[in-house]
């Protein structure tokens, strides 16, 4: 099952959004440009370069967005969707640029003072780009969460950085007008600082997203809570997702299901579990496995309880699933999901099995290693 490539209005939304955010950019950046220089103010001319930064960076989300809306071909069977990833990371160093920049700027306004002349008319339209730029803003972060662009939200924080910015440089206008002190570069390499962090932590939630991050504990419980209410399913595990752009997940899971079910039924549950979770959720089950448990078996049952019980003595240990006894022949096995934070997770591993054969001399321990993928 593939979910088909094409252009919906996510990516139309995300198109006109950014068109949006390009003029008004750049009608401000002309703006203050004319006012920067007339008043010969360096914070203000500043503040134009950086709406101008902004208007590249909106262009570089509809450069990304068409990217990853490309189908997918031979060396990309998984479709272009981490393109988008790729231009909000672009976006995130262009903003950590705009921020070095800025504070290079005023560290030299710091140095070598220049005074400044505000006027009225000069007060007036700093002002009013500030609150262009906080619903700029505002309209930009919520149309990027409305449609789960991580490059419109990034677009959306820097235009209200921009507003503090702006606010800084408004601030520091009206004290030099009314007081006569200059403190607008002071004032402007603590808000360079504020904007530069703000442009390592949208870098780093990116690349996490590119690196391949932790399933989202939200949607881990819902896929699995959906899983589970397929009938014949009595547990879902190894749930492992891989992004492949917003809205684009694509994985595998484990499910428990009677051992006396036949390969036909089996078939039959895992196209109804794959069907369920694309039609809840959007996520495409490329696989799903299957754990047998034991049916009417009351040694089984027991066998469980005491591994359970020589489990509990290691502390790393997260979950076990997949159990499955073979009074025949002689074999117990089951998947244990042990913490990254144990010390040697594959010696942790060969503890369990020998604490195992003490308590079952007689048989064959078989434990698959499982990690903690998923909540």
């Amino acid at each position: 099952m593939q979910k088909a490539v094409q252009k919906d209005p996510r990516e139309k939304t995300i198109a006109r959004v950014s068109i949006i955010s390009i003029l008004a950019n750049v009608a401000l950046a002309a703006f203050k440009a004319v006012v920067g220089i007339a008043s010969s103010s360096i914070s203000i001319v500043l503040d134009a370069v950086n709406n101008l930064s902004d208007a590249l960076s909106s262009i570089i989300t509809i450069i990304g967005v068409k990217l990853a809306g490309k189908k997918p071909d031979k060396e990309h069977p998984y479709g272009h969707g981490r393109g988008e990833y790729v231009s909000a990371s672009v976006i995130s160093a262009i903003i950590i640029y705009a921020g070095i920049a800025a504070l290079k700027e005023s560290i030299k306004k710091i140095i070598s003072p220049q005074e400044a002349h505000y006027s009225t008319l000069t007060l007036i339209i700093v002002a009013s780009a500030i609150i262009v730029k906080i619903f700029l803003g505002l309209y930009v972060r919520s149309m990027g969460i409305k449609v789960n662009s991580k490059a419109l939200e990034a677009s959306g924080h820097d235009a209200l950085d921009d507003a503090i910015l702006s606010t800084s440089v408004l601030a520091s206008a009206l004290v030099m007008k009314f007081f006569g002190f200059a403190l607008e570069a002071y004032v402007g390499v603590l808000i360079s600082l504020f904007i530069i962090k703000n442009g390592i932590d949208m870098l780093k939630d990116t690349l996490d997203d590119i690196l391949g991050a932790r399933v989202p504990r939200e949607t881990a419980i819902a896929v699995k809570k959906t899983i589970c209410s397929v009938p014949g399913v009595y547990g879902a595990y190894d749930l492992f997702l891989n992004d492949y752009g917003p809205n684009r997940l694509q994985g595998s899971v484990h499910v428990e299901v009677d051992d006396t079910m036949n390969a036909a039924q089996i078939d039959e549950l895992s196209n109804k579990i794959a069907m369920e979770v694309f039609n809840e959720h959007g996520v495409i089950l490329t696989a799903v496995g299957i754990y047998s448990r034991n049916t009417n078996d009351k040694e089984a049952t027991k066998a469980k309880e005491l591994v359970l019980d020589i489990l509990e003595n290691h502390k790393h240990v997260l979950q076990m699933h997949g159990f499955y006894f073979d009074k025949e022949k002689k074999i117990i096995k089951f998947d244990t999901v042990i913490s990254f934070d144990a010390p040697d997770r594959e010696a942790e591993c060969h503890s369990i099995i020998q604490d195992v054969l003490a308590a079952f001399p007689d048989y064959s321990v078989k434990i698959n290693l499982d990690s903690d993928m998923s909540d």
